[in-house]
């Protein structure tokens, strides 16, 4: 996996000075980072891993249609799950009819979901009383620790905003926790831990609009995913450890609008020297940057750092959190935490005919892309990471200090 030195945000709130100087060969430079504000039945389920990704709608409607049986895999395991129709009927009394399919189930209605408060006050004793481990002279001052994963599966699923709905969601790519499905929760997570990211500790699960070849139709996938956990801000000593359990959502999987040359929230060329960010050319629609040589696609997606300290997620799935600023976080949020940033690569140059997202195959345009994220570490070491690293103010690699 390899990371450009320079690199564009999908919004443009900028980041303390100190985080645009050049970094080491695998870190990427954030020139600016912004504010990015991002399951039913087996019959939709068989059309994952195509380019034809149903809406929740039209794939409710689907489940209404008599399908034959459809085996299922689930992500991680090593059978498939079969969803067989009911078709027997007593031989010694008149057949009645039976429903050819089971009728689609409602999605779970969007809430407040409350932190186990007893779980996070033991977080927090064990994380104020630990000792901040002393960190070599050479050790960087960017104040983060990370996460880097690879590609896992793809499944028109999403347990965040369509929890145990399968087929309702477009399609997503999803990196980390390899048992992530529609059905997964926290609880899950923490019971199911392979996972395609290292540290060991992560157990998260993290996942964006699968991207497309417009001219083939065929999925495009990551080649390279950090998951930065860092602070924003010119001071971290307030920063606590997250709650495992949290749910986080940035960008807008509806917003559809065109994103030429020099728009905000598009892909990007990242270069390891000079280079033009916007490409060299840009495909027909204009949407997407075609990449000079020695260039690859790259999106980073910056989520809020500032939590409400009450809820694991709301409604709207973004109203639990908020962006703070350097004097703090807004009373309503008044939690500090660590700041998700997506660092996606691709490995792509860009063509003519361009790409598509799932959450837009008709605009083709790049605004819709979004990003979620599952949180679930080993505790203990999440609280290690946020001391040593973000409250300390030093840089650290996947386990510990990046020497």
């Amino acid at each position: 996996m390899s990371y450009a030195t320079n690199g564009r945000p999908d919004d443009d709130v900028p980041l303390p000075r100190h985080r645009r100087r050049p970094r080491r060969a695998l870190a990427v430079l954030c020139a600016g980072i912004a504010v990015a504000a991002v399951a039913v039945t087996a019959g939709a389920v068989a059309l994952a891993g195509t380019g034809d990704d149903p809406g929740p709608a039209e794939a409710v409607a689907r489940a209404a249609v008599t399908t034959p049986p459809v085996t299922r895999p689930l992500a991680g395991a090593a059978s498939p799950r079969t969803v067989k129709p009911s078709t027997t009927a007593s031989a010694k009394a008149p057949a009645k009819a039976v429903p050819a399919t089971t009728p689609a189930r409602a999605a779970a209605k969007p809430g407040w979901i409350p932190v186990d408060q007893a779980a996070w006050k033991k977080q927090t004793a064990a994380y104020k009383s630990r000792k901040t481990d002393s960190a070599p002279g050479s050790v960087g001052n960017l104040p983060e620790f990370r996460a880097d994963c690879e590609y896992s599966h793809r499944r028109a699923d999403d347990p965040i905003v369509l929890p145990g709905l399968p087929g309702a969601s477009h399609m997503h790519s999803f990196v980390g926790n390899k048992g992530l499905d529609a059905d997964t929760t926290a609880g899950d997570l923490m019971k199911f831990t392979a996972s395609t990211c290292k540290p060991a500790q992560d157990h998260s699960a993290y996942w964006v609009p699968t991207l497309y070849d417009n001219a083939t139709g065929k999925p495009v996938e990551t080649t390279g995913f950090r998951v930065y956990y860092r602070s924003l801000r010119n001071s971290s000593g307030d920063v606590m450890p997250m709650p495992n359990g949290l749910r986080l959502i940035a960008g807008d999987a509806k917003k559809k609008v065109p994103t030429p040359r020099g728009a905000q929230g598009q892909f990007y060329c990242a270069f390891y020297g000079p280079g033009d960010l916007d490409g060299v050319a840009r495909s027909d629609n204009g949407n997407w940057p075609i990449c000079g040589k020695g260039a690859t696609f790259h999106f980073m997606m910056q989520f809020p750092d500032c939590w409400d300290g009450k809820h694991l997620d709301s409604p709207t799935h973004k109203a639990h959190v908020a962006f703070g600023d350097n004097q703090g976080c807004p009373a309503s949020h008044p939690v500090r935490i660590p700041a998700i940033t997506f660092d996606i690569q691709y490995g792509v140059t860009g063509t003519k005919a361009g790409y598509y997202l799932s959450s837009d195959k008709t605009g083709k345009s790049a605004s819709s892309m979004h990003g979620d994220a599952f949180v679930m570490w080993d505790a203990d070491f999440m609280n290690k990471q946020t001391k040593n690293c973000i409250r300390q103010r030093r840089t650290c690699d996947n386990n510990g200090f990046l020497m």
